[in-house]
């Protein structure tokens, strides 16, 4: 089996998807999965951009549908995390409207990240290294600490925390450990970024999200792909089996063997 082949059936990725069959299954799979961990509901961070819109419309849908079936309330909570001053948040505020999210809240990360990164360096100097933190492990604080402030709310209010990554951001590791891949489960993560798209379109998501140049938004004007170098078509032409170039194949290959320790288990001896 080639390496190729190996990824897609690990991530799960089909060639072709029927949107709606698609949506009813990712669905019932958050409704089961809530009844089985007796959550009270669902959290889910909407950053502003498609991944989180489409997420987003399934847990409303989800908890919608499981408080009818079963005549008890659960909630989709949204929660916007801006850093300081963020450009687009209204576009996440959008989302709440266009899905009829009733409860959200917003908790600025600014002054706990800013504290989090004068410490590391303050722990710098002590062993006689001065320097700033990079934007990368800014960035990484970021994620973070957006994480820990889910993870209190959702502790709290008894929800599960849905994460947003999906098979394109699997196959490149285009995510922060223990970031944004610490999550309770993930309802797109067989699909590839084309196939999110094709669902956002399917639920409605705002053509002004869809169009969009996809962002992990942890610092000014970062895109992912002018950051990995490599385009999401070819990344999903990739993941539905197709050929590619292969210069960019080689690429993508190299990201899903550098950053395997991200889809493990914590080693352990």
């Amino acid at each position: 089996m080639s390496l190729q082949h190996e990824i897609i059936e690990r991530l799960g990725v089909k060639p072709v998807i029927d949107p709606a069959e698609e949506v009813t299954k990712r669905v019932q799979f958050l409704k089961e999965y809530m009844l089985s961990s007796k959550a009270s509901g669902l959290l889910i961070a909407i950053s502003g951009g498609i991944d989180s819109a489409v997420a987003t419309a399934l847990c409303k849908r989800a908890t919608d549908e499981l408080s009818g079936e079963t005549g008890r309330e659960y909630m989709t909570l949204g929660v916007f995390q801006p850093y300081g001053e963020q450009s687009d948040i209204e576009h996440s505020y959008e989302v709440a409207r266009t899905f009829g999210l009733t409860r959200t809240v917003e908790t600025n990360i600014e002054d706990a990240v800013d504290e989090i990164a004068l410490e590391v360096e303050h722990g710098f100097r002590s062993i006689g290294r001065s320097r700033h933190m990079s934007h990368q492990g800014k960035g990484n604080i970021k994620a973070r600490t957006r994480m820990v402030m889910q993870y209190a709310l959702s502790f709290e209010l008894n929800l599960l925390v849905v994460g947003t990554d999906h098979a394109s951001e699997a196959i490149t590791g285009f995510y922060t450990k223990w970031g944004d891949g610490a999550v309770d489960i993930t309802p797109l993560s067989s699909l590839n970024k084309r196939q999110v798209r094709q669902l956002a379109s399917y639920l409605g998501v705002p053509d002004s999200i869809i169009a969009k140049a996809p962002s992990a938004g942890l610092w000014e004007g970062q895109t992912d792909e002018q950051e990995l170098g490599i385009s999401y078509e070819a990344n999903s032409d990739y993941l539905e089996g197709k050929e590619i170039d292969p210069a960019v194949r080689e690429r993508l290959e190299s990201f899903y063997l550098k950053t395997e320790h991200k889809r493990s288990g914590i080693p352990g001896i």
